[in-house]
């Protein structure tokens, strides 16, 4: 499985996200000079798109289909269906209900069979839930000290609107679609849009 192993907080400074979006606490004291230089479109472009793939630890390869499935989609834009597609990723979703510290453990989590989709085992990270699925991590996993370090960080975490966690029990349920809105990630995906329609 491939993924992106390099240092988060230095790649955080250059791409100017606070590192909280990854599910780390920790500040970085270094500031990321750019100042005076000029930035092209294609830039900025390329930069956003960097951003998202880096904040949701997607490759190239399924980002790109995450795009051509968003163009496909009947309703709403392309822009904003490419975010809730990568929001409603199975990875994702267990990092937003608080049984994962950061995305990249989320991703872990899942490929460890640690997942049950509606009762079922699912063990693939990118797997998109919908509206209605039940999460929970298997019984086996439950009583393991993971998740009681896990729940220590994670318990004042806000859980996204359109999820119910129960915490207690590490079960959640997908309550609806998120919108746009709903996304709290600083990624202006029209500046995507634009560089792939190129």
């Amino acid at each position: 499985m491939a993924r992106d192993m390099g240092p988060v907080l230095k790649k955080c400074r250059s791409l100017g996200i606070e590192p909280a979006f990854i599910g780390i606490d920790k500040k970085s004291n270094r500031n990321f000079a750019r100042a005076g230089k000029k930035v092209s479109e294609y830039g900025l472009q390329l930069r956003e798109k960097q951003k998202a793939k880096f904040i949701y630890g997607v490759l190239e390869k399924p980002f790109r289909n995450n795009f051509e499935k968003a163009k496909k989609l009947k309703y709403g834009t392309t822009g904003e269906n490419m975010m809730i597609l990568l929001e409603l990723r199975l990875d994702n979703v267990i990092f937003r209900l608080g049984f994962a510290r950061t995305r990249r453990e989320a991703r872990q989590i899942v490929d460890h069979k640690h997942v049950l989709v509606n009762g079922k085992c699912v063990n693939i990270p990118s797997y998109i839930v919908k509206a209605g699925d039940v999460i929970s991590i298997s019984e086996k996993a439950k009583s393991t000290q993971r998740y009681k370090d896990v729940l220590e960080v994670t318990g004042g975490r806000t859980v996204a609107a359109w999820l119910e966690a129960d915490q207690e029990n590490l079960t959640g349920t997908v309550k609806e679609i998120p919108n746009r809105e709903q996304i709290d990630v600083p990624v202006n995906e029209m500046l995507i849009v634009e560089l792939y329609s190129k």
